[in-house]
């Protein structure tokens, strides 16, 4: 796991066909127009239940990205680590009534745990969580499913249209266990299947401290190879959450900027007036 980035590389070069710097110029504006987000969609992101998330719309793309990411209202769909439930309290209402949400958290036997307390949680999860989903999304708790990415049972494994992952990929990388992650949501996945990804986005020049995740942010050619590596093809890219004016240099890394606004207190007005960190959005399509 500690050579999954070098691996990475050697896997981008050749799948790819293309040297990093393809990567560079992600804000050329050269992209096609995107399709209209659906009439259930937009009533699901305007729901009064979304009043206290809507602030962070401007830097989410809600619509848009999950336009991108071909999500239908009748698929299966899984939000991979929910974390706060800004997106469940999207998805969860958005596929209640032809569909199915499921939401999936890392193996916990794959991270250790320095705090108890922490533990205990982290594994009481799958039974806590649809429940807790339910109340703040306004579903019925039946129509939420939640497990650990290692235990899917078996009659949902090949069956799911859509895996996405908000923001996460780094911490996966930091536990050193993407490998085993990707591994297990590959197997959910039917033969058509796509796993969508917004990831903080490093520049493709910066070095690996940069880069290594510990920062939050990634290349965007090293997520790409990851991917490749465990069997998807890149099926596009989109620039619909991207952000300009993030300079990623920020000592803490990316949780210096909104929402979470860390230590650098004295410059916070800088930080709001930049906004949300520039993310990658790419959709990665299962290969037979």
């Amino acid at each position: 796991m500690k050579t999954i980035l070098k691996t990475a590389l050697a896997v981008s070069a050749i799948a790819l066909c293309a040297p990093a710097t393809a990567f560079a110029n992600h804000h050329a504006g050269t992209e096609a127009p995107m399709p209209a987000a659906d009439a259930a969609l937009v009533a699901v992101i305007n729901a009064d239940i979304r009043k206290d998330d809507m602030a962070r719309d401007k830097y989410r793309h809600p619509a848009e990205t999950l336009t991108f990411f071909q999500v239908k209202p009748d698929q299966t769909v899984v939000e991979y680590s929910p974390g706060g439930g800004w997106y469940t309290r999207i998805l969860a209402p958005y596929v209640q009534e032809k569909g199915r949400y499921i939401g999936v958290n890392t193996d916990t036997s794959s991270v250790t745990f320095s705090d108890p307390e922490r533990e205990q949680r982290a594994k009481a999860w799958p039974q806590q969580f649809p429940a807790t989903a339910a109340k703040e999304a306004g579903v019925d708790a039946a129509k939420i499913m939640a497990f650990e990415s290692d235990e899917v049972p078996d009659d949902v494994k090949g069956t799911v249209d859509r895996i996405l992952i908000f923001r996460s990929l780094h911490g996966m990388m930091n536990g050193n266990r993407a490998d085993s992650e990707v591994k297990n949501l590959r197997a959910m996945l039917a033969d058509d299947g796509m796993i969508g990804v917004v990831q903080h986005r490093a520049n493709e020049d910066a070095g690996y401290e940069w880069t290594n995740g510990s920062k939050g942010y990634l290349r965007q050619s090293d997520v790409v190879a990851l991917f490749t590596m465990h069997g998807f093809d890149l099926v596009d890219s989109s620039e619909v959450n991207a952000n300009p004016k993030d300079t990623k240099d920020y000592p803490d890394g990316v949780w210096t900027l909104p929402p979470v606004l860390g230590a650098d207190k004295e410059n916070e007005a800088k930080y709001l007036a930049i906004g949300e960190s520039d993310r990658m959005t790419l959709l990665f399509r299962k290969r037979p």
